[in-house]
């Protein structure tokens, strides 16, 4: 099992970062949330997970292990794959999903693509006991203008929506909020699609 891989971020979209450790390049499966934490070109500590299936070896990356114990849980839930726990770490931080569980806010889990009333039932359920509700803060990065959209709707393709109208959204919700950084227009965008 790899437990962390350190190196330097060469790549970085909201979905997947391309680490770079002693000449080998690790395509890293990421969270709005760690994507918010990292910058290109900086040097950075990524903790793995790795679904190893019969087609695929895919790595999922985390900058903290709170996020990745998260993601554990989650995937731990009967209906719950890699994809959509991802999915739900980009839709709340860590901190926010705790809260949502702890809280059983079906409604919030709902919001999310992929998430009905019963798995939402099932995650507040199974994960309840599990979680510790606990304080933390994340920076948000900051990008400007069209290049914002762009990157919010090449990353809402890769999390599975068509791009039409992945760009129908993101530019309604542009629209209404202009000052809107790529992680934000993100998350409202999974929450209006």
């Amino acid at each position: 099992m790899i437990e962390y891989i350190k190196g330097k971020i060469t790549e970085i979209t909201p979905a997947n970062a391309i680490i770079e450790s002693y000449g080998i390049g690790y395509d890293v499966n990421i969270s709005l949330t760690t994507y918010s934490l990292l910058k290109e070109g900086e040097e950075q500590k990524l903790y793995i997970y790795e679904a190893i299936r019969e087609d695929a070896h895919l790595l999922y990356g985390f900058v903290n292990k709170r996020e990745r114990e998260l993601f554990v849980l989650l995937i731990s839930v009967s209906g719950v794959g890699p994809n959509t726990a991802r999915i739900i770490l980009s839709s709340f931080t860590p901190e926010e999903l705790e809260n949502v569980i702890a809280s059983g806010s079906v409604g919030l889990l709902k919001n999310v693509k992929g998430i009905g009333t019963k798995t939402a039932e099932r995650i507040i359920v199974d994960l309840k006991d599990k979680i510790k509700v606990g304080n933390s803060t994340f920076i948000i990065g900051t990008h400007a203008g069209d290049e914002v959209q762009e990157e919010t709707i090449a990353a809402l393709v890769m999390l599975g929506y068509p791009q039409p109208a992945a760009k129908k959204v993101v530019q309604k919700i542009s629209k209404e909020n202009p000052g809107y950084k790529v992680e934000e227009l993100i998350k409202a965008a999974l929450k209006a699609l």
